[in-house]
């Protein structure tokens, strides 16, 4: 791949598989309904210092990631794709800080392209890119921190080295406004040891201090303002999102050490029989400088995350980038050599899993249908089952020259997917979907009230109206609503008929439901029976009309 044609088709790339479905599909729950709704309260209010949720205080993240997101419905509109815009830039961006520091470690065009192709080619970093959460951009400052390490250890003008360093220092602080004390940390965790190792500890103390006044001066002013604006803020955040997360006996999500072993694996994919193979090949040249660096990126972080009580499987998003420059320099090694097994057992593999896919979904269509009367989605799914099978079966049977058609078929695979899923998922996970379908009428309404945090967010949202009041409902809003002033925003199973016989005199109600058992069923039948009453898999709308003075 000439150097010529590498960045046009990654923009291509970028542009079919990462722009284009962001509006095909609705807002998950309940991640990218309160990331919307968040983000767009800023939008709303002007108060952009300290994040609200549904106008309830919300100090689990900070604010940069809030930021970029309310700035892309700003410039494209409150909607799908001004929402998920952020996460896709933030990602194509990673895509091009891969092709620049492999160019900057071994300066071969083919591995530059190799490796940025991989990156932009693992499902999960597609499947975030079109996910409106603040992991892609987290991801992409920790990347830019470490790229601009390296090429703050690989440059030879002092003025290079320093402007490396002061872009380390900003990417430190935006990464921390973006997700908190992590941008900091791990950046020293992979830097301290490879210098030690170096014996190059000194650039660390000469340098060093240029990144952390950058990121001081980049997040501070924020730091201070949220601080004046909201005192109790640091507490909260500090203690409930850092401590306590990492190692409180109640940490959310707990889970055993070796929980992001098997989900690496799985994140390689469509690429996975290359990682033994590269994983050898660094350990084997572990005394090399750069692949040292890289494998402590890997490697370190991992071992981080692994040793949290508390672990999501996006928490390793960052350990990817490098997993992608290993994996890539050694695909291109392999070429060079001709040696083609590894690549045929890898397209074999992704074959293997094709059709047994293929296979269980047409066995459960047949049996227990998981498409009723949605032959449009049906279609889209073999088409991108399909896709994926072809491609990779263009690997398997010539793995010397279609070595990158895995990357084909994961692109079309993540990209259409979430465009063909059942409706029974619609329904159930994308509810302003069935929301913005009575937005006219739920609009009218002068009181909003949601069972759901999903469903609540969700309305919030696509009326631009942040007071739904919660029904019997908590969940992470729980510090928000301990406040006074937030004493009205929530009602309980005997405290609803009167909030429903009080709201109606001011006039109408819409009440979004999201019923999955017994309870909510219990809930939906506490309310008054004179509705005008939608459904569509388990979301229920209702429409109360005003009470007679």
């Amino acid at each position: 791949m000439t150097r010529r044609w590498a960045l046009p088709l990654l923009l291509v790339a970028f542009a079919l598989a990462y722009l284009l479905p962001l509006g095909t599909h609705g807002l998950w729950i309940p991640d990218e309904t309160r990331y919307a709704q968040i983000s767009q309260e800023m939008l709303l209010s002007g108060n952009w210092v300290s994040p609200h949720f549904m106008g309830l205080r919300y100090f689990e993240k900070p604010v940069a990631g809030y930021w970029m997101m309310a700035i892309g419905q700003a410039i494209f509109g409150e909607n799908l794709f001004g929402v998920r815009i952020a996460s896709a830039l933030s990602t194509g961006l990673s895509v091009l800080l891969a092709y620049l520091i492999a160019r900057r470690l071994w300066r071969d065009p083919r591995k530059s392209f190799t490796c940025a192709l991989l990156y932009m080619s693992f499902a999960i970093i597609v499947g975030q890119a079109g996910y409106a959460n603040l992991d892609p951009q987290f991801t992409f400052w920790v990347n830019l921190s470490l790229v601009a390490l390296w090429f703050a250890l690989d440059s030879t003008q002092r003025s290079a080295r320093l402007a490396s360093w002061a872009v380390l220092g900003l990417a430190c602080g935006m990464g921390f406004m973006t997700k908190g004390f992590l941008a900091w940390l791990l950046p020293v965790l992979i830097a301290l040891p490879w210098m030690i190792w170096q014996k190059r500890w000194r650039e660390l103390l000469i340098y060093g201090p240029l990144a952390i006044v950058v990121a001081i001066a980049v997040s501070l002013p924020w730091a201070l303002a949220v601080h004046a604006q909201e005192p109790d803020y640091w507490r909260f955040f500090f203690w409930h999102e850092h401590i306590r997360r990492f190692s409180g006996d109640d940490a959310q999500h707990a889970s055993p050490w070796w929980f992001y072993l098997p989900l690496l694996v799985g994140f390689s994919l469509p690429w996975v029989a290359l990682l033994p193979v590269a994983l050898k090949q660094a350990w084997q040249s572990r005394s090399h400088a750069n692949t040292g660096f890289l494998l402590l990126w890997l490697l370190l972080p991992l071992a981080f995350f692994s040793l949290s009580k508390g672990k999501l499987p996006t928490y390793i998003l960052p350990c990817l980038l490098p997993l992608a420059l290993l994996m890539g320099n050694t695909l291109v090694e392999r070429l060079q050599l001709k040696q083609s097994r590894v690549l045929t057992l890898n397209g074999l593999l992704n074959v293997t899993l094709g059709m047994i896919t293929l296979l269980s979904v047409v066995y459960l269509q047949l049996k227990k249908p998981l498409y009723v009367d949605e032959m449009h989605h049906v279609v889209l799914v073999y088409i991108v089952l399909i896709g994926w099978i072809l491609s990779n079966l263009l690997q398997l049977m010539r793995p010397l020259q279609c070595w990158a058609a895995p990357a084909f078929g994961s692109l079309l695979l993540m990209a259409v997917l979430p465009a063909g899923l059942p409706n029974s998922v619609v329904y159930n996970k994308m509810p302003d979907q069935f929301i913005i379908d009575h937005a006219q009428e739920l609009g009218q309404t002068t009181s909003l009230l949601s069972n759901d945090l999903g469903a609540a967010s969700a309305l919030a949202w696509r009326l631009q109206r942040p007071e739904v009041t919660l029904y019997n409902s908590v969940g992470e809003l729980k510090y928000g609503l301990a406040f006074s002033e937030a004493s009205t925003r929530r009602v309980n199973v005997e405290q609803v008929q009167q909030w429903m016989t009080d709201a109606r005199k001011k006039g109408s109600v819409g009440v979004v439901m999201r019923v999955k058992g017994a309870d909510e069923v219990q809930e939906l039948d506490v309310l008054p029976k004179d509705a005008k009453r939608y459904e569509q898999g388990k979301m229920v709308i209702l429409i109360f009309a005003q009470s007679a003075p």
